[in-house]
Formats: structure tokens, sequence, C-alpha cells
């Protein structure tokens, strides 16, 4: 077998980092195209409102696999030289999203092992909700961790697997899996791609010349230059070697779909189309919705910038309100700051917004946001219109009340940290200090893309479609989901 060189795969090892990470993230994986790191840092850049922790490629030419990763954003973790020495037809990438506890190189995907059949690397998107049961399982039996990514539990069970056949051994491993995932694997010069049988995270096929790739979302295909095939469907497995795709026998199948509404409400780019569905259209929709179930009199409708565009210009479309760009957000705000001694306490929203007092000044405005998680900068987006001269604030929110934690990948906090689960609609109301609010009910949303249903909607319903294992046996807090 040939061994990549020394830095790039990792000797598994025992980690005591926090052993409940959360995996919120884009991948992508290419095969048979020439230059294929160059394309597939081309769709993680594309990808990066999916991750901005970490950014990885494994490129993969003759069986030799070499990888780069590291924290950052894409631009930081990548340069020209860099991309140059990943040569090879085929890649596997990876973005992944901050999280509490879990900020360690060692979390970074792809991850990169030995392998008996030629290095294998995995990069996942999505959250197992059995992870610590199956890693506690894996560590009686021998096996050690070097991260804390619930990723590499997914390698140790492919390596344990008794069965012969390396596509047998992958399906062994998938089985075991509770929760969500989305995964692009490569042993040797073969991908391999699967999606939960809930099919809660995207993931898309598209043709590239004579070559294919599988990406989170669509805008990574659009850069690439790529022609849009299908989507991947709900628990099947498919391998790609070049030009031919081979359907792999699918996963047992889940009692219901559910893809996650909230990529379609925040976390989706509203240039992507996820399941069919236009982002940018349900956005809009969304706003529509709202606009009929929470009308107002009022001069002008604006966004928070720059999530909730979409679902601001459904509300004035239907409201027949002029849309105005009231708010205005900077967008070289970098992951970190260091916040001066006099800062007041907007500070984090301040550098972040600001508003455009010609557009606020003596109006009526309707302030239309995507989802409301904390609060806390709609706290001050509110006193920041308020001192631009606004002569009253109306707040919407394109989506009910997050009252839950998400178990699947998406980066919540805990439930005592979600403004909609400790207070009611009314006392929102109030910590806001805005002349009235209005939330789109649940089932306004769901009916507004209800040709993608059903969905998962538990961080507001708080129906989980999938077990909560490592909850149910006690290894992780009710209210925190992994990672917090």
């Amino acid at each position: 077998m040939t061994h990549p060189p020394a830095n790039a795969p990792m000797d598994i090892r025992v980690s005591e980092l926090d052993p409940r990470p959360r995996e919120e993230c884009g991948v992508v994986g290419i095969s048979g195209v020439p230059g294929a790191s160059e394309l597939a840092y081309l769709a993680l850049y594309a990808l990066q409102h999916r991750g901005q922790e970490s950014a990885g490629i494994v490129s993969i030419e003759k069986g030799q696999s070499r990888l780069h990763k590291g924290l950052g954003l894409v631009s930081d973790v990548f340069t020209a030289e860099r991309l140059l020495s990943l040569p090879g037809d085929s890649a596997v990438g990876h973005v992944r999203y901050s999280t509490a506890g879990s900020g360690a190189v060692l979390n970074a995907q792809p991850i990169v092992v030995n392998y008996e059949e030629g290095n294998l690397a995995i990069a996942h998107n999505g959250n197992l909700t059995n992870q610590a049961a199956l890693r506690q399982k894996l560590v009686s039996e021998g096996s050690l961790f070097q991260s804390s990514s619930d990723s590499e539990v997914i390698v140790h069970l492919i390596a344990r697997s008794r069965h012969r056949q390396v596509e047998a051994q992958i399906d062994d491993a998938l089985t075991h899996l509770e929760g969500a995932f989305s995964v692009v694997i490569s042993v040797g010069d073969t991908i391999y791609a699967a999606r939960d049988p809930r099919g809660f995270r995207p993931l898309i096929m598209g043709r590239i010349g004579s070559g294919h790739a599988v990406v989170s979302e669509t805008c990574a295909l659009d850069i690439m230059g790529a022609e849009y095939v299908r989507d991947i469907e709900p628990g099947e497995v498919i391998r790609i070697r070049g030009g031919d795709v081979v359907q792999l026998r699918s996963l047992p199948p889940a009692p219901r779909h559910a893809p996650c509404i909230f990529e379609l409400v925040y976390f989706a780019r509203p240039d992507s189309r996820l399941w069919g569905i236009s982002v940018d259209r349900a956005r809009r929709a969304f706003g529509r919705r709202l606009a009929q179930e929470h009308p107002m009199d009022a001069d002008c409708v604006i966004a928070v910038p720059d999530s909730a565009n979409s679902a601001a210009l459904g509300y004035a479309e239907e409201s027949g309100i002029p849309y105005e760009l009231g708010l205005l957000r900077n967008h070289y705000v970098g992951r970190t700051f260091i916040r001066p001694r006099q800062a007041d306490r907007d500070f984090g929203a301040r550098i972040k917004y600001n508003p455009v007092r010609e557009v606020l000044h003596g109006r009526r405005v309707i302030v239309v946001d995507d989802s409301l998680v904390r609060g806390t900068t709609s706290r001050s987006l509110v006193r920041f219109i308020r001192g631009a001269g606004a002569r009253e604030v109306h707040f919407r929110i394109a989506s009910p009340p997050v009252k839950n934690p998400c178990f699947y990948g998406i980066d919540m906090p805990s439930k005592a940290e979600l403004i909609g689960s400790q207070l009611s609609v009314e006392d929102i109301h109030r910590e806001l200090a805005v002349d009235s609010i209005g939330y789109l009910s649940l089932e306004g949303m769901i009916d507004a893309v209800k040709q993608g249903a059903p969905f998962c909607d538990a961080c507001f319903s708080g129906n989980y479609p999938a077990r909560l294992v490592d909850v149910e046996q006690g290894l992780q807090p009710a209210g925190v989901p992994p990672g917090c």
C-alpha cells in the first residue's frame, strides 16, 4: 500500500477533549476531474457560511492521499502554493463551524487514516445523536480516539467492521448511526457519498465534464461550473469512480423523511436550491405569509441583513409597504475582535450593523428578521433604530419562536439561553422594547414550503424525529445540544 506523507493521516490516539461535539459543516467530494483540489477550494469558498472555524482538503492521485487543513477561513488556510501541493483527479473537502469547547485543529476535517484498502478520508455534515454511546462502546473494545469529532466514530466503525469488502464495511458502519449525517468518504481513488435515512442535511450531486461532484448546496456547484444532476436521496449510498456512479444498497428506511426546515429559514445560502426548493423563494414565501398573519400600517420594511433580506422582500411584496435599506452590515468583521475597554453593551452589534438615518428618521418601521434565538443582537438593533430617529419599531420574525436546541447539526444554544424558551411572546415584546412583535406561525411556515414537507421542525416544535440516544442514556444533558 502507498502511504501518504507522514503529516497527512492521523494516528489514532486517546483524547480527553470535549466528548460532545457539534458538527455544523459543509462538505464536497470530487471524482474524475483534473485539478480536483482547486475545484474543492472553490466549492468550500461557496460553502464558507456553513463553517468558519476550520477548512481542509485531501487530494488523491493514483491512490496517494495528500492532506492540508487548518483553523481559519478557507482563504486563510489555503494559498496557491498549498493547492499546487494537492494534485490529483479526486478530492474531499470540509468546512467546520466554530463550536464551544472543540476548537482544536484535531477536529478539523477531512479526517484521513491509513487503511488496508488505501488511505481513507471522511468529511461529515450533521450530528450523531448516539455518538457518545458508540464512542463508549468502541473505547471499551479497545479503540483509541484522537479527536472529539463524532465523525471519527464513523472511521472506527468502518475499521472494526467484520465484513471484508470496503462497501460492506461502510454500509455496516452507517447502519449503526442515529441522527444526522451527510458524508463523503474516499477510499483510494473511489468516492462514496451517503445521507441518513431521514435526510436531515442536504447532499447534492453534480457533473463536471466527465467527472462528478457531491456538495452540501447547489451554490457550490455553480462556482465550480458544474451541472446539477440530482439530490442524494435520504438513506442512499452511492459510489463514484470518475464518470461512473453506482447506487449501492440503501440504508434501512426511516418512518418519514425529515429535512431540516431551519436550512431554509436561515442556514443555507439564498442562491441555493435544497430539496427542489429555491431558498430565496422559500424565504420570500415566509415573509409573505408573515405579512398576512401580522399586518401593520407602516412607512417602510427593513431587513436584518443579510439572512433576512429575502423574507423582508416577501413581507414588502405582500403588504405593499416599500422595502428600504435601513440597516447595513459590515462584511469585514473578523471571527474575533478586541473589545475596547470603553465599549458599551451594544459593541458587538455596533461593529456588525449600522442604521441608515435618512431611511429611518421620523418613520414607522417594520423590522424583519429570519429568526430570534438569544435576542441579544435584536435588543441592540432596536436601540440603534430608535436612536436613528424611528418613530415606531415593529418587529416581525419569519419563523416561530425557537424553543428547543438542535441535536442534528445546527448550532443552537442550550434551552436556557433560548429567549423563545424562557419568555412568552408578550414578555419578548417588552424585553425588546418594540411597539409590536409578530412571529410566523409553525403552520404558516410549513404551509409556505409544503412542496418539501415533511420537515424536521424540532427547534420550533420540540418533536425530534430521530432518537436522542445519548440524552436517553444520560450521556448528554437533555437541554444542551452537542458541543455546548
